[in-house]
């Protein structure tokens, strides 16, 4: 199974932007944990991160062309106002789950809604770095 995991803004300064909120770990530390993980889901990951809307777009189609089986994506800010992602996911029909480390719907009531989440399988947040474990158990489960 072949699975693209990506991030969206900000999440290049893990370990460095509100460590309260978001912990200590750095992005890379999390994507070499996911690895770990992976290997012995026997699946295989890439990892995407971006700080430009139009990147994470062009990074959900070329998924398609690759013929991936699962997409995990934390869009980070823009999952509160950005239809492009919400549709570049819906076009691609490739199974997607959501994921956030911090519990949105227990902070800022903006953060509340998700543009996303509709055109995604599901939504996992408030689980720091696990979601994304979580979420590759899931595909797996679902597409197996």
């Amino acid at each position: 199974m072949k699975i693209v995991i990506i991030n969206g803004p900000n999440l290049n300064f893990l370990g460095i932007r509100e460590p309260d909120i978001y912990g200590t770990q750095t992005l890379e530390d999390i994507e070499t944990n996911i690895q770990k993980y992976a290997e012995t889901q026997e699946v295989s990951c890439t990892f995407f991160q971006s700080n430009s809307e139009g990147e994470i777009i062009d990074r959900i189609q070329q998924a398609y062309q690759e013929k991936v089986d699962g997409i995990v994506i934390n869009p980070a800010a823009y999952t509160h106002y950005s239809y492009a992602i919400h549709d570049a996911v819906k076009a691609v029909s490739i199974p997607t789950i959501e994921v956030h480390l911090s519990a949105i719907h227990a902070r800022e009531s903006f953060r509340k809604e998700s543009v996303i989440a509709p055109a995604c399988m599901g939504q996992i947040s408030g689980f720091g770095e696990t979601g994304y474990l979580l979420a590759i158990q899931a595909l797996k489960e679902n597409l197996s």
